[in-house]
């Protein structure tokens, strides 16, 4: 089994560059997850106070982008960056990140963990995510509608345990949702817990309208883009390994919607799996200012990319 190949970060910075891009934080990552929670609880607040259609699809974006923070946030804690201690690095990553939105950091971890080691590789798990592409308009046209209309939603969330009823099958490979019963019960505990603050507030049809529509919608189609982004037409068996992964420009409009919390960072997250998220926009300048950027896989926007993901011609 080929591993993916690596390059030491000792060839690319000098110690004194390399110290604080690796180092931990105490406070940096807590306060990420707990800009997502603001984030959310302000966008369902506006709405709340001036109900509109605008408002409305404005909360459900933001919302939906921010359970998909929460997901990005549940990734730091697999590789330990959320916090230097480990028990408090994982409580927070379970509990405040992949339970609210239906993960599991246990199970998430040893499954990323695998990616990171065979990248691009025969045996990468996430292959199957990337594989479609190049696929035709017309094919990710049916994709976004299925997003957005919760077709994807309810294929991930009751697909695995409707299969295990039937006996057809188990969870699907490239899915990091708890499928299993058991590993469901703190995802049911957080929305049970949810719908009855709410309910008190007198909000209680806020749990389906601005909690549960953004996560059967904009976050299923934002989670889509950004695996598009990442992985799509990244050559398999890739030795170079500057291009494991894509990184892609992000205005502010994009970091807001699509792609939260330095996600789209994501050839430099491959080069240094373990540095913290935050730190990985000053490596980028620092290798654009060494010229180690020139043969990176990057590009300069969402849209680019799927172009590109869809530009194979109808049959």
């Amino acid at each position: 089994m080929a591993v993916a190949s690596r390059i030491k970060p000792q060839e690319l910075f000098t110690p004194e560059e390399w110290a604080p891009l690796s180092a931990r934080s105490s406070w940096r990552g807590l306060l990420m997850v707990a800009h997502a929670w603001a984030v959310i609880v302000a966008a369902g607040a506006v709405f709340v106070i001036w109900p509109n259609p605008l408002t409305y699809v404005l909360a459900v974006m933001l919302i939906g982008a921010r359970q998909l923070g929460l997901a990005i946030l549940m990734h730091e804690a697999a590789h330990g960056g959320l916090h230097p201690n480990l028990k408090v690095n994982d409580w927070v990553g379970e509990w405040l990140c992949a339970a609210p939105t239906g993960a599991s950091l246990a199970k998430y971890r040893p499954y990323h963990l695998t990616h990171h080691k065979y990248a691009q590789q025969a045996e990468d798990p996430d292959l199957v995510l990337s594989a479609p592409f190049p696929t035709t308009r017309a094919s990710l046209r049916r994709k976004i509608v299925r997003d957005l209309t919760g077709q994807t939603f309810f294929k991930q969330r009751f697909g695995p345990l409707l299969g295990k009823m039937q006996g057809t099958g188990d969870q699907p490979k490239g899915a990091v949702f708890a499928g299993e019963v058991a590993r469901q019960r703190p995802f049911l505990l957080w929305n049970l817990g949810l719908l009855v603050v709410l309910s008190a507030a007198g909000l209680w049809w806020a749990w389906l309208a601005l909690w549960i529509v953004p996560m059967a919608t904009w976050f299923p189609l934002v989670t889509r883009l950004r695996n598009i982004a990442e992985h799509a037409l990244v050559a398999k068996d890739e030795p170079d390994p500057f291009r494991h992964a894509r990184t892609t420009s992000a205005n502010w409009i994009e970091r807001a919607l699509i792609a939260p919390y330095h996600v789209n960072f994501h050839a430099e997250h491959h080069l240094f799996m373990h540095m913290p998220c935050w730190n990985l926009p000053k490596a980028h300048r620092l290798l654009a200012a060494k010229g180690r950027t020139e043969g990176m896989l990057t590009a300069p926007g969402y849209l680019t990319v799927l172009k590109a993901a869809s530009s194979r011609a109808a049959a």
